[in-house]
């Protein structure tokens, strides 16, 4: 084969291999994108309000599409699985603000009568049994709190749902704001991917040491 045709082969090749690249990459990126939209969706832990449940700095997957899909402008869910159910840890569109996302566990479910007595949760009358949480001011207090460690019976409206943090004494939630509509939950928690603690003191120049930071112990937990 002459030389200027072996020029021509070899252009030709290179530019199939740039469109092959350019296909895998754009089929890749399409997939990604349906995963995000359709099934998994990746969210950062920015606050204690889930302590010792998530941490600040825990990376997490929610499941989008075990309770269905919220059509925009309409009421309801399509193709749902189930429904929250009490102790999910669910991700919501924040009821005061849309431009946030809350996390924050089902604590009562439509047609629920929710009552905190001296920080004890109850449901529809009987204490509710809780390990998961985390009392940051200590379990029993004499003065305790109007509308964070006592709450007058509620009863969840229909479509609804009554959320709380885990770390009750630090947590901005149902006690405070009201209900969640169901319509806004985005997705079910399901497991700890990644967990780094930029709280050490380790700087943007300290770059070896930042393995230090990550909690390898949290990475794969599963969320109950």
């Amino acid at each position: 084969m002459p030389m200027s045709e072996l020029g021509m082969y070899a252009a030709r090749s290179k530019k199939g291999k740039v469109r092959e690249y350019a296909e895998a990459f754009g089929v890749a990126l399409v997939i990604a994108l349906v995963v995000r939209t359709l099934f998994l969706q990746a969210f950062k832990i920015p606050s204690g309000s889930m302590e010792n449940t998530l941490l600040v700095g825990d990376h997490i997957f929610v499941n989008k599409f075990v309770y269905g899909y919220h059509v925009p402008y309409t009421k309801g869910r399509i193709l749902a699985f189930t429904t929250p159910k009490r102790g999910d840890i669910v991700v919501f569109v924040f009821p005061e603000d849309p431009s946030k996302d809350f996390i924050k566990r089902v604590v009562g479910t439509p047609g629920d009568v929710v009552e905190v007595r001296q920080k004890t949760v109850y449901i529809n009358g009987a204490p509710l049994v809780e390990e998961y949480t985390r009392f940051a001011d200590g379990k029993n207090t004499d003065g305790f709190i109007r509308g964070r460690d006592t709450l007058p019976p509620v009863r969840v409206p229909a479509g609804k749902l009554f959320t709380m943090g885990d770390n009750r004494d630090r947590s901005y939630d149902s006690r405070f704001w009201g209900f969640v509509d169901m319509d806004a939950v985005i997705g079910k928690a399901l497991f700890i991917y990644f967990s780094i603690d930029w709280n050490r003191g380790v700087g943007w120049t300290d770059v070896g040491r930042y393995p230090e930071l990550v909690r390898w112990d949290r990475i794969g937990r599963v969320l109950r």
